[in-house]
């Protein structure tokens, strides 16, 4: 089923439309959530979540790909969930990779539309693989060393290419007017 056609079903109000989201989306949706909880019970609970989010929000919204929507809701639903589960032991290696993008993103005060505009412009600028490794990192929450083992590069490299990004990130936020 195409992505308008599901779309057109939570318009409808049919309940079809979740049966159908979770069969082409389930998955990335169960991947962004495990990514970032590393425990399954959590994570399934997170999709579901995001079934609810997503019926509540569409309507009035209509996305224009429905996969980025639900994704985008997996990721914040996940790491709210990660943050109440963890308010005294958190995982270092989520904390690291929110504190590492954090110096070169303006503060969220900022015109968020405008400012994710830019994120995207710069995205699609950059090589595949520093796009691939930036998004896996800080928008699917993976590990340096997943990433490491996922792209055949040694961990360092990895770390490297995605220190090298932030630092094109920064230069690039801050001469369309971005102060970090």
């Amino acid at each position: 089923m195409q992505d308008h056609e599901i779309i057109d079903l939570y318009f409808a109000r049919n309940e079809q439309a979740i049966t159908e989201t979770d069969k082409k989306y389930g998955a990335d949706c169960m991947r962004v959530c495990h990514n970032i909880l590393c425990n399954l019970q959590d994570a399934e609970e997170c999709v579901n979540d995001t079934y609810l989010h997503t019926w509540r929000a569409i309507p009035p919204t209509r996305p224009n790909s429905l996969r980025a929507f639900l994704c985008r809701i997996a990721r914040n639903l996940s790491l709210s969930r990660f943050r109440d589960l963890h308010r005294q032991k958190r995982n270092r290696d989520l904390e690291i990779s929110m504190d590492e993008v954090a110096y070169c993103i303006p503060a969220p005060e900022d015109n968020l539309y405008e400012l994710s505009a830019h994120l995207s412009d710069f995205l699609e600028k950059e090589g595949k693989i520093d796009r691939l490794l930036f998004m896996g990192r800080y928008f699917h929450g993976i590990s340096v060393s997943e990433l490491a083992k996922r792209s055949d590069m040694a961990p360092n490299a990895v770390s490297a290419r995605l220190y090298r990004c932030r630092d094109r990130l920064r230069a690039y936020l801050w001469e369309r007017g971005y102060e970090v």
